[in-house]
């Protein structure tokens, strides 16, 4: 069973407010699990969708880590206190060592947990995990196996997946009592994470085998079944458990005490409804001016403050989108279901810095407590831009996340990225510094890897963990979050997460983001309220060269879709108004004899000369072009040493009717020296015959 939400019958718009109680019971979670716990196979799966869990202090010894591919020219000297070739790039090959023909790609302490396996480009070669010591794998299967669905436990479609932007994710937990070794065939593919957990010292749990007991599968398939059913609460109905629901409106520039409520409690669903503009960018700006901000217990600042999309992870406009611990219904209904405790009161309070009054719905679901308060850290989560990024050089190109000092976990961020001028904005890694380390812990291999994708893909995709759920082609808003659910990173004294960011601010390519993570009381979260002044009104689009009397081709509606990626590309970083409208129509094409058909309008019959602008570049092709099926011109060979634009060719002079026609463009070969046989057109134009 679910919680159902019972909407009470309310008004919205009055400034007074009434209240209406829904009582709900089941069992309760299982208590939290610390030092000397043993942990069944079920267990650990129930950390995947288990979000109270994340509450509780973490126990001496647990940390949170990631193999992964870096480049291994990044490195720290310690004697000089010197980061090296800290930004370095070359993140597809990095490995441990070599052992004959196999790399090893990671060796780990037990007892963990590998949560979450992911990759770029799996390959067939073996990738092979040996657990506690055993002789044998327990995993021996191509790369490409442990992500295709095929091979048993792999097949739980919320669990193993690639994403429709090119990601290969998998969350079958893989536990190990004592130590595990990953190594690889010839041919494994590049790149890869394996995001683990190494448990305190003492804890008990079992050694992973692809052949699961019954109820270890039937672990999998309740996990599978809840996050196939994100946008409701995975914990079900909890003992107890009160809906409060309020409407209110909150006057221009002012603030209005949403909620007062006493404890010990929980706060397990947050939901807020208002009537959003359809405009998207009015729409972005209502986000930003408003505000959430909660406080607990007696403490004077509060631990949750965020413009109110951001907070639910709708960085850039109310997309609908469905994640695990927040998102937004078709509805428009924003949601939470971070587990968020409290001892004495939580004060719950929404901001409006916009000119106008707002109208707003609040449902407040509050529940017992499960395990003693002193047990429990509280929930934080604030906004920034540019927060606590640091200043030494050597640690460009660096961009915090978050920066905290106490005991708690790290456990997700949401990120909005503004880059009118395109390009791909997200080489950077990410890199989690635990507890003063000097050297992280977790070092990534780029920013798409880490938000669960791949190869800077514009594609949208929503899934329990991580989402892109806008992204204008990487040229303009992108919003993209990633929970750390199961894989959360537990510190004792202090957190450090960045994320690398190649392009300035000047640029412009701006980064603002949530971060979400739970501290003990007592511990430093030094984040204060941002002024409106900086929410809103910096997303402003540079204005862009358009020639004149063109027809975009990025706006071109394909007649035939063919083989191969067909998208625009943003080509403001190959030189700033050379292409028209900073765009090109980019065809990703694999082969020869492969076609794509364009439409083109013509607005008056006539004779006229059609003038097609090809981009050239080293991995182009040469192709041949026709329209309405008569050749136009000669083959066009689009090699190039470098990106360059080049000038338009005359492809001939055609009889057009009033109406939509074909452009077809062919692949014939490439050059010798070409490495591809991609093509890109910035426009087509029409030019009168006299």
């Amino acid at each position: 069973m679910r919680n159902i939400w019972y909407v009470a019958a309310v008004v919205l718009g009055l400034v007074s407010a009434r209240w209406v109680v829904v009582a709900a019971g089941q069992d309760a979670a299982p208590a939290p699990v610390g030092a000397g716990a043993v942990l069944a196979y079920p267990d650990l799966v129930h950390r995947l969708t288990d979000l109270e869990h994340l509450a509780t202090l973490p126990p001496a010894g647990k940390r949170g880590a990631q193999a992964s591919s870096y480049d291994r020219a990044s490195k720290y000297d310690a004697a000089q206190d010197r980061y090296i070739a800290w930004g370095a790039n070359g993140d597809g090959g990095g490995i441990v060592r070599r052992e004959g023909k196999e790399s090893v790609l990671a060796e780990i302490t037990g007892p963990g947990c590998i949560w979450r396996t992911w990759s770029a480009t799996p390959g067939k070669g073996h990738v092979r995990i040996f657990l506690d010591g055993a002789p044998e794998p327990a995993v021996d299967l191509p790369f490409t196996g442990y992500f295709d669905g095929k091979n048993e436990p792999f097949t739980r479609p919320e669990l193993v997946y690639k994403t429709t932007a090119n990601g290969f994710n998998n969350y079958t937990p893989m536990p190990f009592g004592r130590s595990c070794k990953i190594v690889a065939d010839e041919g494994w593919g590049n790149y890869y994470h394996f995001t683990y957990t190494q448990f305190a010292p003492g804890t008990q749990v079992p050694t992973f085998t692809r052949t699961l007991a019954a109820a270890d599968a039937a672990a999998l398939d309740q996990a599978n079944a809840l996050l196939g059913a994100c946008g409701t609460d995975p914990a079900g109905r909890r003992a107890g458990a009160q809906t409060l629901v309020k409407t209110l409106t909150v006057g221009a520039g002012a603030t209005a005490a949403a909620l007062e409520l006493a404890g010990p409690a929980a706060i397990t669903a947050l939901r807020v409804k208002l009537d959003l503009p359809q405009d998207p960018d009015a729409q972005r700006a209502l986000l930003r001016q408003l505000t959430l901000q909660i406080t607990w217990d007696d403490q004077r600042e509060p631990a949750v403050w965020a413009p109110l999309g951001d907070f639910f992870a709708s960085c850039a406009g109310a997309v609908p989108f469905r994640s695990l611990p927040a998102g937004v219904l078709e509805d428009g209904t924003f949601y939470s279901y971070w587990y968020m405790p409290f001892g004495s009161a939580a004060h719950i309070t929404i901001g409006n810095e916009g000119p106008q009054p707002v109208p707003v719905q609040l449902q407040v679901t509050t529940a017992p407590l499960t395990a003693p308060v002193a047990t429990l850290t509280r929930f934080h989560a604030k906004w920034h831009r540019d927060a606590f990024v640091p200043q030494r050089a050597d640690r460009a190109p660096d961009w915090t996340i978050l920066q905290t000092t106490g005991r708690g976990r790290y456990v997700g961020v949401a990120l909005h990225v503004w880059n009118p001028g395109g390009g791909w904005w997200g080489e950077g890694d990410e890199k989690f510094f635990v507890d003063g380390e000097k050297f992280p812990s977790t070092f990534g291999t780029g920013s798409e890897d880490f938000f669960g994708y791949a190869w800077s893909s514009g594609n949208t995709f929503v899934r329990p963990f991580h989402d892109q759920p806008l992204n204008e082609h990487n040229a303009g808003h992108v919003s993209i979050d990633r929970w750390e659910i199961a894989e959360n990173v537990p510190f004792q004294e202090s957190f450090e997460g960045c994320i690398e960011k190649y392009f300035p601010n000047a640029r412009p390519t701006l980064y603002a983001a949530v971060a979400y993570w739970y501290l003990a009381p007592g511990g430093t979260d030094a984040y204060g309220a941002v002024p409106v002044e900086q929410r809103t009104g910096y997303c402003v689009r540079p204005a862009a060269f358009h020639e004149k009397d063109v027809l975009e081709a990025e706006t071109l509606p394909i007649v035939a879709c063919p083989a191969g990626n067909v998208a625009p590309q943003p080509m403001a970083d190959f030189g700033a108004n050379t292409w028209s409208n900073n765009e090109q129509l980019f065809w990703r094409c694999h082969a020869k004899g492969q076609e794509l058909t364009l439409g083109f309008p013509v607005a008056k019959a006539g004779t006229y000369h059609l003038l097609a602008r090809c981009t050239k570049a080293p991995d182009y092709g040469i192709f041949r072009l026709s329209v309405d099926g008569t050749a136009a011109g000669e083959p066009i060979d689009l090699y190039d040493t470098k990106v360059s634009a080049g000038s338009a060719t005359d492809l001939g002079s055609f009889e057009l009717t009033a109406g939509v026609h074909k452009l077809t463009i062919q692949a014939l070969d490439k050059n010798a020296a070409s490495r591809g046989l991609f093509f890109g057109l910035d426009y087509l134009k029409l030019v009168a015959a006299h």
